[in-house]
């Protein structure tokens, strides 16, 4: 096991995600190849609320589940390239969102709380890595994921791909 601290500066230059979609803050632990702890603090100031009512409903400020899920994969992405980071997004190695199955959101994250990811990896075979996820916000558990889906591809073919054409009449 891995303990340290590994702040945005370090999360930049793993991960091609920049602001407002980089949505972790911080690993906390690493075993590479095997599992990883990442936090992610939650404010009001992120671009989400920003459309919010003056008199909003506290329920209104839930976190949106969505970014949850992908705050979670930044953290499985994390894991599936810690000994070999891939920060340029149309690189050698392009990581690539496979899919997702049996999420499950028991309980709620709001501006304030600090989440934690706990990813773990299942099975790796050439190009595509499993995981499953939980995150907590202290002792609760607000997400659960059985199966999270990453993938690798050549970036080369990916900048070159023909458009789709959005009407074919």
């Amino acid at each position: 096991m891995n303990e340290m601290s590994t702040g945005v500066a370090e999360l930049k230059r793993r991960l091609p995600h920049r602001h407002p979609m980089l949505l972790l803050d911080r690993v906390v632990q690493v075993e590479p190849g095997a599992w990883l702890i990442a936090r992610k603090a939650v404010t009001c100031n992120e671009p989400w609320y920003e459309r919010l009512a003056d008199d909003a409903a506290e329920r209104d400020h839930d976190y949106p589940a969505l970014l949850l899920v992908e705050s979670c994969c930044q953290a499985a992405g994390l894991l599936a390239t810690w000994d070999a980071p891939v920060p340029d997004a149309l690189g050698d190695r392009v990581m690539l969102f496979g899919g997702i199955s049996g999420v499950r959101f028991t309980g709620r994250v709001r501006p304030g709380d600090v989440v934690e990811h706990q990813v773990r990896l299942v099975r790796s075979f050439a190009d595509t890595v499993i995981f499953e996820g939980r995150s907590t916000v202290g002792d609760e558990t607000v997400m659960e994921i059985e199966q999270l889906v990453i993938a690798f591809r050549p970036g080369s073919g990916l900048a070159t791909a023909a458009p789709v054409a959005a009407d074919r009449a």
